[in-house]
């Protein structure tokens, strides 16, 4: 069983791990799609209303209905329809989506401290905490918009008959990518939490790991490796065919010393008459 110490574990490096920066990427972005899908007046558009040109249409939401013309860019909005939003899901979509708004505002003030890139080890606790408020508010944002989409044609209103054209509008396909985003940045953020695929999620190693590592590229020791010693003792016997003695008597023609030459004591001349 491996003690305490084997079981520490390190970053190599003090960069925001990738799920933080995933998450805090990722969630922003869901918000402020969110907050366009709650407060733009574009659930869904109703077209060939009776008794009325065919380029106008009605683009309605949960806040507000506007009439508007394909001819024009100008909207007219705050048009009376009491039945509409008498509707179940209007004011529970309502209460939904802003209650996403503020639940993303609280996760992402609780994820930002614990995601300090200056700190040696993130607070995993904190950003586990803020990915799971932020993943219930994705939550909360796909509901509304699952059930409106699902009743689209359900919904009653003054201005929908037999001959009407009802259109999802593009606050639904905001509020289902805005809603996606935040499901998914704060899952990511929140499997910080623990620690997953041997600490892979969270960018650590063990302590162990990383030692073995930085020995193994050590150069190995040298082998040390016994020679004979040359220091032997020298035997009297010999296994040459000749005598120690017999050396002396060897002639050796270019080692001996010139023979000592003969002067001519008969010639008196002096030295210099030689030359001549």
């Amino acid at each position: 069983m491996p003690n305490q110490s084997s079981q520490e574990w390190i970053r190599l490096s003090l960069r925001t791990p990738g799920i933080l920066v995933f998450g805090l990427v990722m969630a922003p972005c869901g918000w402020i799609l969110n907050l366009t899908s709650t407060v733009a007046p574009n659930w869904r558009t109703i077209h060939s209303i009776q008794n009325r040109p065919s380029t106008e249409f009605i683009q309605q939401g949960i806040w507000d209905i506007c009439l508007a013309d394909t001819t024009s860019s100008s909207l007219v909005c705050s048009q009376q329809d009491s039945t509409y939003f008498q509707n179940q899901i209007i004011p529970i979509a309502q209460g939904l989506m802003v209650a996403s708004l503020i639940v993303t505002l609280i996760g992402l003030a609780v994820v930002i401290p614990g995601a300090r890139c200056w700190k040696d080890r993130p607070n995993w606790l904190l950003a586990g905490l803020g990915g799971l408020l932020i993943f219930l508010s994705g939550v909360m944002i796909i509901i509304p918009i699952a059930w409106y989409t699902h009743i689209l044609t359900e919904v009653t209103t003054v201005t929908v008959s037999t001959t009407t054209d009802v259109r999802v509008g593009y606050c639904i396909i905001l509020g289902y990518i805005g809603g996606i985003f935040e499901i998914l940045g704060g899952f990511v953020m929140f499997i910080g939490i623990c620690r997953c695929c041997g600490g892979k999620n969270r960018g650590e190693v063990r302590v162990e790991e990383v030692m073995g590592n930085r020995f193994s590229h050590q150069r190995p020791p040298t082998r040390r490796v016994d020679v004979p010693s040359l220091n032997r003792s020298r035997s009297s016997a010999s296994s040459v065919p000749y005598s120690k003695d017999s050396l002396d008597d060897v002639s050796f023609p270019r080692a001996k010393s010139p023979a000592p030459r003969s002067v001519n004591t008969s010639y008196s001349g002096r030295p210099y008459d030689a030359d001549l």
